[in-house]
């Protein structure tokens, strides 16, 4: 232990240390505030950090084999913050960035009313609401308020054109409200050109600068429409069920594959800082939170075979209104599908007319919504799922199976039609062909479509028979599609149409009364007969794989889409059909596209590839006017393929066999020919056949 002496030294060299220390931490505190003050204060001042979104690609939407049908682009915006730059510096960048886009053939925001040499309202009733708003007095006239705005912006323009450029985008500005947090977008989608001029010159362009953002692109145009579904801007709504994962600035998917999935194709968005000197200088830009691109959703569907299906269809409308086919003038809208018979994939679905999605990406225009919703011809429904109609003939293979199944009838059952169905006093509805067609087995009666054969074959097996059958088929049942919007439909039965009276029963024998189903039901029922009765499960996704590779299973999209649309899942289940039975249904099914007396004959006489089909025309109205089907199933051996062709308003249901042949044609390989109406052939109404 020291003596006194030595620890009062300690202490006092303490002291000195302590006093000394402090002294330079205030000498050096005097240089900051005082001595060097001023110039760390305006060093300071010219940092400005700004947080933005990076947004996050959309997923693709792939055919098949990968081509895309729906990509992302990146396309580049320009916007303003606010700085601390006067007026004469901020107008003489604006009239420059107006310059440098009008020169690259860009468009800049310009919402100002008001137009110059001569001056002029772009319209009266405009310029009293722009009075009003901006608290001008009402007796200005054009010129009076453009010079009122040119003072005011302290624009030392004289040429007018160019004080105007600076006008317009200073009015924008001040009227969507810009700080140093918050930008005002100028200008959208530039060219390379312009973008690399901003980047370059950016100490010409005080608190300007340019950012990416993903935008959709269709390189098929309207290919899909139906199926792709379209993406806008997000609705009050949709942002209120979803605050924490969306802003009011996000696009999300509206209809079609773009809204089931949209918890995949939406990806994770990112973080951008941006360092910015005080007079708008971007310093440096750095991502702090990368963005995460949604998953690619491949769908079942072949491109070149979803085109040739939509032209096919829109061809086929055009003849029957141009009268190149006889009696269906009227017809303006219709629905094909393709199915393949073993796995239920769908490999096209075409509903007409379409529309264009890419109206929709930025909000589309109130006159572009009122011309798709105000057309009779329905172009934003998805007629494939969405429309039902009564299947005329096309139903009497359930009817023929229901009959052969239950012992009704057997494959050599001959029924006498004699024109007339005179079994019922009260009610005895006659046979398209007003002499009858004599003595038929069921394959000839599917060939000839022969109605009578059918009233007595439905009478004889009861209408609660017909209804076991044709649910197994799916009729009358919402098949799962993962689309939304899809209708079940409606199966004749003592269910539906209460009390039930035997008249009806043969109605519904010949796909009447109100039996009504989709075009995808159809195709499927079509498909069951052609693959011996086995049920299908229709899908038209094929896979969903994430950004980082990984592939998302099958069950998890099927139990999402399921929850999403209300959904069960699968309809319908497997028929147990005799061989014989099939194949006496199948033959007749031929000899409607190969046999002279075949109702779709005229349309394939000259195919190279056995085809099965049907035709069938149901009247829904009293007008007269019927809807049109066709149904098949190729090759006739070893079926691949089942098609559905509706087509309203049709009349006769063998006019739809101009769709169906060029969808054969297309899948098989064939070089398709052109199909023209044989008008020597008898245009007395047909009904139903």
């Amino acid at each position: 232990m020291g003596t006194k002496k030595e620890n009062k030294l300690r202490y006092n060299i303490l002291i000195a240390i302590v006093y000394i220390i402090g002294i330079v931490l205030l000498l050096q505190l005097f240089n900051l505030q005082i001595v060097n003050g001023q110039e760390y204060r305006e060093e300071s001042n010219t940092r400005l950090t700004r947080e933005t979104t990076v947004k996050a690609a959309r997923g693709n939407i792939l055919d098949s084999s990968g081509e895309k049908l729906v990509s992302t682009k990146m396309v580049y915006n320009v916007e303003i913050y606010k700085t601390k730059v006067d007026n004469q510096t901020l107008n003489n960048a604006l009239l420059l960035l107006a310059h440098t886009l009008e020169k690259n053939g860009d468009s800049y925001v310009d919402s100002f009313p008001i137009s110059v040499d001569p001056f002029s309202f772009k319209s009266e009733e405009l310029a009293q609401k722009f009075k009003e708003d901006n608290k001008l007095d009402s007796s200005y006239d054009a010129e009076a308020c453009f010079y009122y705005f040119k003072d005011e912006y302290e624009v030392n323009i004289d040429d007018v054109q160019d004080a105007r450029r600076v006008i317009a985008l200073r009015y924008e500005i001040e009227k969507d409200g810009y700080s140093n947090t918050k930008s005002v977008e100028l200008a959208t989608n530039i060219s390379n050109a312009s973008l690399a001029t901003i980047n370059e010159m950016s100490s010409s362009f005080p608190g300007i600068s340019t950012t990416s953002e993903p935008t959709l692109s269709y390189p098929y145009g309207l290919l899909a429409s139906h199926i792709l579904g379209y993406v806008g801007p997000i609705g009050q709504e949709e942002l209120e069920a979803n605050p924490d994962e969306y802003d009011q600035n996000d696009t999300v998917g509206k209809t079609g594959i773009e809204q089931v999935l949209e918890k995949y194709l939406r990806g994770t968005d990112g973080i951008k800082q941006i360092d910015m000197s005080v007079d708008g200088v971007v310093t440096d830009e750095y991502i702090s939170q990368e963005a995460v691109a949604g998953a690619d959703v491949m769908l079942t569907i072949d491109a070149d075979l979803q085109k040739i299906t939509e032209d096919a269809l829109a061809e086929n409308i055009r003849m029957m209104q141009d009268g190149e086919l006889s009696d269906a003038e009227m017809a303006k809208e219709g629905a094909a599908v393709v199915l393949n018979v073993k796995t239920g994939e769908i490999l096209a679905m075409a509903s007409y007319p379409n529309y264009d999605p890419s109206l929709f990406i930025d909000g589309i225009s109130t006159e572009n919504w009122n011309n798709y919703l105000n057309a009779d011809d329905h172009p934003l429904m998805n007629k494939a799922i969405s429309s039902i109609s009564p299947p005329g003939s096309t139903f009497k293979m359930v009817t023929a199976i229901a009959g052969l199944e239950s012992g009704a009838i057997d494959v050599n059952t001959k029924i006498n039609d004699t024109g007339v169905y005179t079994y019922y006093r009260d009610y005895q509805p006659r046979c398209w062909k007003r002499g009858g067609h004599g003595w038929l087995n069921v394959t000839s009666a599917i060939e000839e479509s022969c109605n009578y054969f059918f009233y007595e074959t439905g009478r004889r097996a009861g209408i609660d028979r017909l209804v076991q059958v044709a649910s197994a088929f799916g009729l009358g049942q919402k098949t799962g599609v993962e689309l939304p919007g899809e209708e079940a439909g409606v199966l004749a039965s003592r269910e539906t149409m209460s009390p039930w009276v035997d008249g009806y029963t043969i109605q519904a024998a010949i796909g009447q009364l109100n039996n009504s189903f989709t075009p995808l039901q159809m195709a499927k029922y079509v498909a069951m007969i052609a693959n011996g009765g086995k049920n299908l499960d229709v899908t038209i996704i094929k896979s969903v794989t994430n950004s980082d590779g990984s592939e998302v299973s099958k069950d998890e999209i099927e139990s999402y889409v399921n929850e999403k649309l209300g959904i069960s899942g699968n309809s319908g289940s497997d028929i147990n059909i005799s061989e014989e039975n099939l194949q006496a249904i199948k033959e007749g099914m031929r000899g409607v596209t190969s046999d002279g007396s075949g109702t779709a004959y005229r349309y394939f006489r000259d195919f190279d590839i056995e085809v099965g089909g049907k035709t069938g025309s149901a009247t829904t109205n009293d007008s007269g006017n019927a809807n049109a089907w066709f149904v098949g199933f190729a090759p006739y051996d070893d079926p691949e393929i089942a098609v559905a062709v509706y087509i309203k308003d049709g009349q006769h249901g063998a006019s739809t066999a101009v769709t169906a042949r060029e969808i054969f044609a297309q899948y098989l390989g064939m070089n398709s020919t052109s199909v023209t109406e044989d008008m020597t052939a008898s245009s007395y109404m047909q009904t139903v056949r």
